[in-house]
């Protein structure tokens, strides 16, 4: 073979650049490379988003961004300001309770996919975002963020949308690992709960993101479990991370979440984020060199106090994600606010809103309605602004109430009926009483003379509303809107509702309400789709992905007291110097411990097996249409250990218009050595209807579907005995049921 110039180059060129080399030996060639010096440098931050690569090898830095619902405006190298760019406007993206209230893994993919564009054409490596925290409690500020209250249905939906964002050279960076369930005193909360409890509840969806979807990257939350906080915990991040699941990618800091040099070296932590601030607001008084894995760990290192393992093993992973992400050179370009991302953001929010009731007056139709008023803050409002690191700055936002004069005419009227101010972390705007009374006066009024009164409140992205930093101080609505919407309701009986939210909330005017729809942050495209169901142009198929309780004290997190939520602060000698340094009251308390008292009884698990009915369950979401299970078929009534078994049910549009129903599949062990909920979500299929169109649905049962994991034992157990499988259109509404047996 002639030897040519391209070949002497190729010989000499580091495996590292090399991009024909599987990833593992240019990751080996690379650190092989590298000083101590450099390595310990890219342990931590340059920036307020950004951590070192090595200049001298030609390894790129790393650029993250705040997510999931879009990519966040540039923030300031280092302070919390935005930097004031003209081309960071990007799509706002409907907020994952959205998506998981569509139910629909393939909805998710196409949401991946579409943030995944905007993601790369900004050139960010790492995407901070999906998050996967389980719903506990619903005055949890940041539940909008998140998938819902069960593990199953969370763990279906984060996996597609990993797996196409990372499509795109973008990490996904799972957030935030684990158990963070409050804002308050998120800093240093102190978690106690069962380890049946943390494998069945608030584990699954992480598992899922990182072994099926493979995720690169993992985001530490900001509480403590086991006296020691997650961004540096051993068990959590050495021995269940990485020892059970095979994670081979980074963990990353929330940003000021690590608290200490010698665990950070020691216990699975890759890279510091924001340092010595609350991870919002607050800045620093020192360098990014004074980080904990800055110099601190650099001279741990050279005195021998932590071995030298430990870099090598932080190095190589981040060395890992650069190569798939900022030097993976067949990553796609990308795309920003395209026609096609407006159109995924619509087709995401349109199977997003539930219908929660409905007496016939839904869908409003246009040709009968046509003086309409729409009465509500929310019908305006800017709601990509707020709620902490998921703020947006949005190229467009197209709101309900010029959607709903789209679409209704010159007819529709608008009041405004509450004003909440300027969205903010640890306070709020006071409004005068004589400005909140005289604007309901004024929607009240107008009410008594519109064909049909469509309101558009919930809740926003304001502290102590849906919003980082801080819980919810109540669990109704703010801002006196329940009495606003009882004098609504007297004054016009054509009234719907359709609050805007991330969180359910007490409704004590269902009863005077002839409908009521749930939307949610849908972000860019909120109005047309909110307009197209209220319309009927959209047939709402959307299902709640948490429970709506009647009252707060029956949630489960809120059944046991103060120590169940928020947790008993303990008295401290001195000050608190890890708030000092926070610099937020509001997310640091004084050693504050709390004890899921609930266990494993989450949510509907709650609601089922204490027998205590939620206002509205997991799952439910009215159609107009309607739909008819026939009986279920199993394959065998018996199951092997190797085994499985197959059931069956014919489901049927009898009403008049095409719809969509998420057909849901529950077991139920009838004997069990240890207590279980009277039923678990195993699968679902979203499956799209005629009007006399029947389709059959088939789940396939494996002994996975029925085991609980012993805590003694420390292992998964599927005990022989009888279980049923439940089918229905949510975890109340079951349609069908089949009996088989386990050996």
């Amino acid at each position: 073979m002639a030897i040519t110039s391209t070949s002497i180059a190729a010989a000499q060129q580091p495996v590292y650049l090399d991009k024909t080399k599987p990833i593992e030996d240019r990751v080996e060639d690379a650190l092989s490379r590298m000083t101590l010096e450099e390595k310990v440098k890219m342990c931590h931050a340059q920036g307020k988003f950004s951590s070192p690569g090595v200049p001298r090898l030609g390894i790129p830095e790393i650029w993250m961004s705040d997510g999931p619902h879009g990519v966040r405006a540039e923030i300031n190298w280092n302070d919390w300001g935005y930097s004031n760019w003209k081309n960071d406007s990007i799509t706002a993206f409907p907020a994952l309770t959205a998506l998981a209230a569509t139910w629909n893994p393939e909805m998710s993919a196409i949401y991946g996919k579409n943030v995944g564009e905007e993601a790369r054409f900004r050139e960010k490596d790492v995407l901070l975002g999906p998050g996967v925290n389980i719903y506990r409690t619903p005055l949890n500020g940041r539940n909008f963020e998140y998938m819902g209250e069960d593990p199953y249905l969370a763990g279906e939906m984060v996996v597609p949308y990993i797996q196409e964002l990372q499509k795109n050279g973008v990490a996904a960076c799972v957030k935030h690992f684990a158990l963070n369930n409050q804002e308050k005193w998120r800093g240093n909360v102190n978690v106690v709960l069962s380890d049946r409890a943390l494998y069945e509840i608030y584990l699954p969806a992480f598992k899922k993101a990182v072994q099926d979807g493979k995720a690169w990257s993992i985001m530490g939350a900001y509480n403590q479990i086991w006296n020691q906080h997650c961004c540096h915990n051993d068990r959590l991040l050495n021995k269940i991370l990485r020892d059970e699941w095979g994670f081979d990618g980074v963990v990353i800091t929330d940003w000021g979440g690590a608290h200490d040099t010698k665990e950070s070296a020691l216990n699975g932590l890759d890279i510091e984020m924001g340092s010595f601030t609350n991870g919002l607001t607050s800045e620093s008084e020192f360098t990014f060199d004074d980080y904990y894995l800055g110099n601190p760990y650099l001279e741990m290192l050279k005195k021998g106090e932590v071995p030298d393992s430990t870099v090598d093993a932080k190095a190589r992973n981040i060395l890992r994600l650069i190569f798939r992400t900022a030097m993976n050179s067949d990553k796609p370009y990308g795309s920003i606010t395209t026609p096609e991302h407006y159109a995924a953001a619509k087709q995401i929010g349109d199977e997003a809103i539930v219908l929660l009731k409905n007496n016939g007056i839904l869908p409003l139709d246009p040709a009968k309605y046509r003086n309409i008023l729409v009465v509500g803050e929310n019908a305006v409002r800017l709601l990509n602004e707020g709620g902490g690191s998921s703020e947006l700055k949005v190229k467009d936002m197209f709101s309900p109430l010029e959607a709903i004069k789209a679409v209704y005419g010159d007819g529709v009227k608008y009041a405004e009926g509450y004003r909440t101010g300027r969205p903010m972390y640890e306070k709020e705007d006071i409004i005068p009483q004589a400005i909140l009374d005289s604007l309901r006066n004024q929607a009240v009024e107008m009410a008594k003379d519109a064909d049909a009164v469509i309101y558009i409140g919930g809740l926003n992205k304001n502290g102590f509303q849906d919003c980082e930093a801080s819980d919810r101080r109540e669990y109704n609505l703010p801002w006196n809107q329940d009495l606003i919407i009882e004098e609504l309701a007297a004054a016009n009986p054509n009234l719907m509702v359709a609050n805007v939210s991330g969180n359910a909330y007490a409704m004590p005017w269902i009863d005077k309400v002839p409908a009521v729809l749930q939307s949610w942050y849908l972000g860019t495209m909120i109005g047309p789709s909110m307009a197209d169901v209220i319309s009927g142009k959209v047939n709402p198929s959307g299902k709640l992905p948490f429970s709506f309780p009647r009252r707060l004290e029956d949630n489960s997190a809120h059944y046991f007291g103060e120590r169940s939520y928020p947790g008993i602060e303990q008295a401290t000698d001195g000050g608190n110097a890890a708030a000092d340094l926070a610099g937020a009251d509001v997310n640091v308390g004084k050693n504050p411990e709390q004890e899921y008292l609930d266990d494993i009884f989450v949510g509907y698990r709650w609601h089922d097996t204490k027998k205590i009915p939620a206002l509205f369950p997991f799952g439910h979401g009215l159609s107009y249409t309607t739909f008819e299970y026939g009986k279920p078929v199993l394959s065998a009534k018996e199951m092997g250990a190797d085994g499985s078994i197959t059931v069956s049910v014919p489901v049927t549009n009898t009403g008049t218009s095409e719809g969509k129903e998420v057909v849901q599949l529950y077991i139920s062990d009838e004997k069990s050595s240890l207590p279980r909920p009277l039923k678990e979500l195993k699968e679902f299929k979203k499956i799209s209807l005629a009007p006399g169109e029947t389709k059959t649905v088939e789940f396939t049962i494996t002994p996975e579907a029925l085991k609980f994991f012993d805590d003694k034992a420390h292992e998964w157990v599927a005990e022989p005995g009888k279980f049923k499988a439940l089918i229905g259109s949510s975890s109340t509404d079951i349609r069908a049921n089949a009996q088989f047996s386990y050996k």
